[in-house]
């Protein structure tokens, strides 16, 4: 049997950027994907915590180090500058695999960088 479990988690990012006239999807920092173990066109959950919404939408790679986290397209009005969201990818396991499986988890600082 195949479960989907999480994989990867960016925990407490900030909103940088809402750009509504674009295609959609979420453009992360290269760095938080890497970090987290997400790949460029990979579908996601983005949960924000300011307001509840649970959105799903495609990883586009961001310029390292610069803590972009920008919604794009119709996603873009479901959040606010400095909203602090959950970004999560999920993957499709073996039960006996997931029991042991570790996910990359990603904490990043207030600038949503990982170096202080």
């Amino acid at each position: 049997m195949l479960i989907e479990v999480v994989k990867s988690k960016i925990h407490r990012v900030k909103v940088t950027q809402a750009e509504l006239n674009y295609v959609g999807s979420v453009t992360i920092d290269r760095v938080l994907m890497d970090a987290a173990n997400l790949l460029e066109g990979e579908k996601v959950q983005i949960v924000n915590i300011n307001n509840g919404e649970r959105i799903e939408t495609y990883v586009i790679a961001g310029e390292a180090n610069t803590g972009t986290i920008c919604l794009n397209g119709p996603a873009a009005r479901k959040v606010q500058m400095g909203d602090l969201l959950i970004i999560i990818g999920y993957g499709l396991m073996d039960f006996e695999e997931a029991r042991t499986f570790k996910p990359s988890l990603v904490f990043p600082n207030e600038t949503n960088n990982l170096l202080d």
